[in-house]
């Protein structure tokens, strides 16, 4: 049976009746004013920026189970047999020394598990920025077991690292950054725009099942636009999430990003003592007798044991010390909830701890970040948290789905012959109030200073919009 609501929030010609009674206050009346704008910039967005939105949220959902693929892809290296007896770890760590003289001692991950290996981390040259060369050694014989390379903070593995790079650049470099910025920059502005435009609907109505849940008794548009609007309110939240930690990583915004943050002191807390060292100046590290002086293999067991009295009793990365006298550091890596991000500095000469960083002593919003991006790699709740991200990019992949179903279904049909949906109207910006228009411009001058990609797409977009306006008008009065 076809309701018998026929309005229409995506279709100016056809607006939903105002409940009776109603009187149009100043905010209904300033809504009616900004509609049409919000209605053309969420169908102009959509429209193009949904592929970039797409692939965006494909590669990442494939980049969320890269644990599990990492697992099973470099088993033999990651695997052993497991036993009742390990040797040292400063031997193991030694054994991958003796297999690599010629990299630098960066870090060691020891093993945590019987059936699992221990990472040695050196810096090598010959690396892309960011990758370490990773040797694993058997803890239970020091026996190494192989070598690969590892990236970042998480040392993930190749498979791991690939498709994080993919997510990240398409493998296209720098270039290949600016698609997923502008898919994070856009995201959380087409879901707030179309929002506020179902919403809207749903208090004109003045049900609220009409927002939350889709409307089994429409049909045709009416039935596409009910699921486009109740699963994009239910995604909401998460899209808003994955959107601002997505836009931390980016090439632009990241950078304004930090900058807010530094100013109200909102980074992340670290250690004073000297990080671990980058890829640069490995000379003097050729022979491998000056290479166990500048890097005391034989104190980490001290260290380790001094690192797991301060508390520090999950899995860790220990890091060497890159200047002679300089402290070892130990962080936890554990980054599932709760989130073990504890570190210290050990001084190895009297196996004391001279400096500790406990992540219950970070700012809230250095806590809030931490989570954040945990949760975007799929990694805060483990297995829920994979399935929770799974959930949201169906979720957005249909409402994508169902809003270019809306455009086709707004297709003229009267002469049979291909078409495209029809746009929203024009002239939506001269309706508007000289007085809110320079509120509108000045957030958005605003927006796009702080998202610069989001700025200049903006502009791009505005100015095809204008070509495309006097282009009609010449043809109209040519006609």
């Amino acid at each position: 049976m076809r309701t018998s609501d026929t309005s229409d929030p995506h279709d100016p010609a056809s607006p939903a009746p105002e409940p009776a009674g109603a009187e149009p206050g100043p905010a209904r009346t300033l809504w009616a004013s900004l509609r049409p704008l919000v209605l053309r910039m969420h169908f102009y967005a959509a429209i193009l920026v949904a592929p970039f939105i797409v692939v965006a949220a494909v590669t990442g959902l494939l980049y969320v189970y890269t644990p599990q693929l990492e697992q099973v892809v470099h088993a033999d290296l990651l695997g052993v047999e497991p036993a009742d007896t390990s040797v040292p770890l400063s031997q193991q760590v030694g054994a991958a020394v003796d297999a690599h003289p010629e990299a630098e001692l960066s870090a060691v991950r020891p093993a945590v598990e019987p059936d699992r290996s221990t990472r040695v981390l050196f810096d090598a040259d010959g690396l892309p920025e960011s990758y370490r060369l990773a040797v694993f050694v058997n803890p239970h014989t020091g026996e190494v077991v192989g070598d690969s390379t590892s990236y970042g903070s998480s040392a993930s593995l190749p498979v791991r690292s690939w498709l994080s790079e993919f997510h990240r650049t398409l493998h296209l470099g720098d270039a290949g950054r600016l698609y997923s910025e502008l898919a994070a920059s856009w995201l959380w502005a087409v879901a707030l725009g179309g929002l506020a435009l179902w919403v809207a609907r749903g208090r004109r109505t003045r049900r609220a099942r009409r927002v939350l849940l889709p409307q089994r008794s429409a049909s045709g548009r009416a039935r596409t636009l009910s699921w486009h609007g109740s699963v994009g309110t239910w995604a909401l939240a998460g899209l808003l999430l994955v959107s601002a930690t997505g836009l931390t990583w980016s090439q632009f915004a990241g950078d304004n990003i930090g900058g807010i943050r530094g100013a109200f002191g909102w980074q992340t807390p670290a250690l004073s003592a000297p990080a671990p060292s980058d890829h640069g100046g490995h000379s003097g590290h050729g022979d491998h007798a000056e290479h166990e002086a500048a890097t005391p293999a034989e104190e980490v067991d001290a260290v380790v044991d001094t690192a797991r009295s301060a508390g520090l009793d999950g899995p860790v990365e220990v890091s060497f010390p890159v200047e002679e006298g300089a402290p070892f550091t130990v962080r936890e890596t554990v980054q599932q909830w709760p989130v073990q991000q504890d570190a210290v500095a050990v001084d190895p000469s009297t196996g004391t701890v001279v400096e500790e960083l406990r992540f219950a002593d970070y700012p809230l919003m250095a806590k809030l970040s931490t989570w954040g991006i945990a949760f975007h790699m799929g990694l805060l709740f483990g297995v829920v948290n994979q399935v929770l991200l799974t959930v949201l990019v169906l979720s957005l992949l249909a409402v994508v789905f169902w809003g270019y179903r809306m455009w086709w279904q707004r297709r003229p049909t009267r002469d049979g012959a291909f078409a495209t949906g029809r746009p929203i109207p024009r002239g939506a910006w001269r309706a508007v109030p000289t007085r809110v228009r320079v509120g509108v411009v000045a957030v958005a001058a605003a927006v796009g200073y702080l998202l610069p990609v989001l700025g200049v797409s903006l502009l791009l977009f505005l100015a095809v919009d204008l070509a495309v306006g006097a282009f009609r008008r010449r043809e109209a009065r040519t006609a």
